[in-house]
Parts: structure tokens; sequence; C-alpha cells
């Protein structure tokens, strides 16, 4: 069995949604069942789940509980280019200085949530 900062440093999946009840951003880890958070900006969701994530690893591992790996996403690096409208481009910096993030992690949080609804 692997140590939790061993599984820290995995490719884990994290989805982050918002939470049109509550206000926020829900993110979840699909192959870590159960381990969830949220919080108020994307920024916070994102610390929030690192943290959660390594709660959930302790905690497994204390119960001896089976952790998989992740998906393998050996063929992909995470990267690709994308030419955009200038209008769009100003749009998306815009928006992600209001959010207080990058505009990469804007962009990210944009495309995994349109992409979850087509998961389902």
């Amino acid at each position: 069995m692997r140590t939790v900062d061993e599984y820290m440093k995995l490719p884990y999946k994290m989805e982050i949604i918002p939470d049109t009840e509550e206000g926020g951003y829900v993110v979840s880890f699909p192959d870590l069942p159960g381990c969830l958070t949220v919080g108020d900006t994307i920024e916070e969701t994102i610390k929030n789940a690192e943290d959660a994530k390594r709660s959930w690893f302790e905690a497994a591992i204390e119960d001896g509980f089976s952790i998989s790996e992740p998906n393998d996403f050996g063929n992909y690096s995470g990267q690709f280019k994308l030419r955009i409208p200038k209008s769009l481009h100003k749009s998306l910096s815009e928006h992600s200085k209001v959010e207080g993030i990058s505009m990469n992690q804007y962009c990210l949080y944009l495309l995994t949530k349109n992409d979850s609804v087509h998961v389902r």
C-alpha cells in the first residue's frame, strides 16, 4: 500500500460544479467514493479539495480500505492549444479576475463544469 503523500501525487480526476442552491462550488473525486467538499470561490474550493483528498486517504489507510488507482491518462499530456476570438479572450480574462484566479484555472473550471453535464 502507498503512503498518503504517494497517493496525493497521483492524478485523480477532480470535478467542480457550482452549488446552485447554497452558492459557491462543490468538488468531488470520481475515483474516491465519498470524497467531496465545498468552497465559496473556485480557489478556496480547490484548496479544500486537496485537504479533503488528504483526509480521505488518511482515513482509508487507517481503516484498511482499498484505494483504487486513478484512471490511466498516459496518452494525454493535459495540454492543448486553442485559438479563440479576441472578444472571448477578453471576457474570460475579465471573469477570471473577478473570481481572483488565473485564466487557466477559470477555463479549467468552465470546461469541467460543461463536460460533467455530458458525463451524466
